[in-house]
C-alpha cells in the first residue's frame, strides 16, 4: 500500500511540474525542501541515521539546485544575498547530518520559510518577472 501511495505522489508531482510555471516550480522546490527537512528532523528524533542522511541529501540537492538557478546577471544584489543564504543553509544541513543536530535543521527551516513566504507573496501579475530574475 505504501509503495502505491508513493508512486501516486510521484506521478502527481511530475504531472504538476509538466504544466507548472517557473514561479510555481520554485514554490514546489521550496515546499519540497521544507518537507524533507521536517522528515529528516523526525528521523533524527527516531534515531534513523540512514533515513536522516537520505532526506538531508535530498534537501541539500534542492537548495543547491535553487542556488545554481540564480541569475546573477539580472538580479545582482538579490541573487548575491540569496547565494549567501543558500550557502549558509547548505553548511547547516551538512552540520545537521554530521552532528545529528536538529537545531541546525530548525535554522534552515526558518530561513527557507521566510524565503518561501516572500516568494508566495509575489502577486500573480508579477510571476513572470520574478521567475525570469530567479532563473538563469
Amino acid at each position: 500500500m505504501r509503495g502505491s501511495m508513493q508512486s501516486y505522489r510521484k506521478v502527481s508531482v511530475e504531472s504538476d511540474l509538466a504544466v507548472a510555471s517557473p514561479h510555481r516550480v520554485i514554490q514546489m522546490l521550496l515546499a519540497g525542501a521544507l518537507e524533507r527537512l521536517a522528515q529528516a528532523k523526525c528521523a533524527i528524533e527516531q534515531g534513523n541515521v540512514p533515513l536522516r542522511g537520505e532526506l538531508l541529501g535530498k534537501a541539500i540537492g534542492i537548495v543547491a539546485g535553487l542556488n545554481a538557478s540564480l541569475n546573477m546577471d539580472t538580479e545582482g544584489d538579490v541573487a548575491n544575498n540569496l547565494t549567501q543564504l543558500y550557502d549558509y543553509m547548505l553548511n547547516r544541513m551538512s552540520q545537521a547530518n554530521i552532528n545529528n543536530d536538529p537545531q541546525a535543521i530548525d535554522d534552515v527551516v526558518a530561513i527557507l520559510k521566510t524565503i518561501k513566504e516572500g516568494w508566495d507573496a509575489i502577486p500573480q501579475s508579477e510571476h513572470h518577472i520574478a521567475s525570469q530574475a530567479a532563473l538563469a
